[in-house]
């Protein structure tokens, strides 16, 4: 208890009243100790960034996959090219050469 009140002693010119002591008090706590602290919201904040880009993301293959299946339902040449492309089909008097790449 001595030790506390040397230091308050030592303090007290710098600290102009008590009510800027229990502000400051109270601001460290809110900041450093609250279970909603500035580290954790700063923490939730980045986390809602990256799940938004996420989204826009996810938002981008729908877009893209939605109009390839447009185009699919839409013309017989599309179809053929997925056809070929993806699941190697032919016609019967046609080869396939695959090439590396």
């Amino acid at each position: 208890m001595k030790k506390a009140k040397e230091i308050y002693l030592k303090i007290k010119p710098y600290l102009p009243n008590k009510y800027i002591i229990a502000i400051v008090v109270f601001a460290v706590l809110m900041v450093f100790f609250d279970s909603n602290n500035l580290i954790k919201r700063f923490r939730y904040d980045r986390q809602a960034q990256e799940l938004r880009r996420e989204i826009r993301q996810y938002e981008q293959q729908r877009d893209e996959t939605l109009r390839q299946l447009e185009d699919l339902r839409v013309g017989t040449q599309e179809l053929e090219k997925i056809a070929r492309e993806q699941y190697l089909m032919k016609k019967d008097n046609e080869e396939i050469i695959l090439l590396e790449r």
